[in-house]
C-alpha cells in the first residue's frame, strides 16, 4: 500500500513547472483520472524539410532579440569610429598647441574630446542595434550624459 502511494505521488509530480502562454490545458503527462482533454493538433500539414520556419512574435512582448550579425556589424562600426576619433584627437591637440595653449592642457582637451565622441557614438550604435533594449535612460542616458560632459570639459580645457 505504501509503495502504491509513493508511485501515485511520483506520477502527480510530473508537471515541469512551465506552461505555454494562452494554454489552459494540462500537460500530456497529466495523471490518469484528470479531466484534461488531449491537446489539439494543428490541421496544417508539417513543413517540408529545408523550408524556413516562420515565427510570429507574441502579442505585447518586447522585441529584445538581437542577432549576432547585428552586434558584429555595430561593433565593427564602433571600432572604425574609435580609430577616426583617435586621429581627430591628435589633430585637435595639435590645433590647440598652435593656438598657444599649453601642451598638457591641449592633450587633456584632446582626450576629453575623444572620450566624449566615443560615448556619444556608443550610445548611437547601441540605439541602432536594438532600440527596444538599449534606448533607455539607464543605458543611453548615461552614455549621453558622460559624452556631453566630456565634450564640455574638452571645450573649457582647450580655452586656457
Amino acid at each position: 500500500m505504501k509503495e502504491q502511494n509513493d508511485i501515485q505521488l511520483a506520477q502527480a509530480n510530473t508537471d515541469p513547472g512551465f506552461k505555454i502562454p494562452g494554454s489552459d490545458q494540462k500537460p500530456a503527462s497529466a495523471p490518469a483520472g484528470s479531466s484534461a482533454s488531449a491537446p489539439v493538433l494543428s490541421d496544417t500539414p508539417p513543413a517540408q524539410p529545408g523550408t524556413p520556419m516562420e515565427v510570429a512574435p507574441v502579442q505585447g512582448a518586447p522585441a529584445t532579440d538581437t542577432s549576432t550579425r547585428d552586434v558584429a556589424v555595430g561593433g565593427a562600426i564602433f571600432l572604425v569610429l574609435l580609430v577616426v576619433f583617435f586621429f581627430a584627437r591628435n589633430a585637435y591637440a595639435n590645433h590647440l598647441v598652435r593656438r598657444r595653449v599649453a601642451p598638457s592642457s591641449a592633450d587633456t582637451a584632446g582626450w576629453l574630446m575623444f572620450f566624449g565622441l566615443s560615448f556619444l557614438s556608443g550610445a548611437l550604435v547601441l540605439a541602432i542595434i536594438n532600440s527596444s533594449k538599449f534606448l533607455s535612460l539607464a543605458v543611453t542616458g548615461t552614455l549621453l550624459l558622460a559624452g556631453v560632459g566630456a565634450l564640455a570639459g574638452a571645450f573649457f580645457t582647450g580655452r586656457r
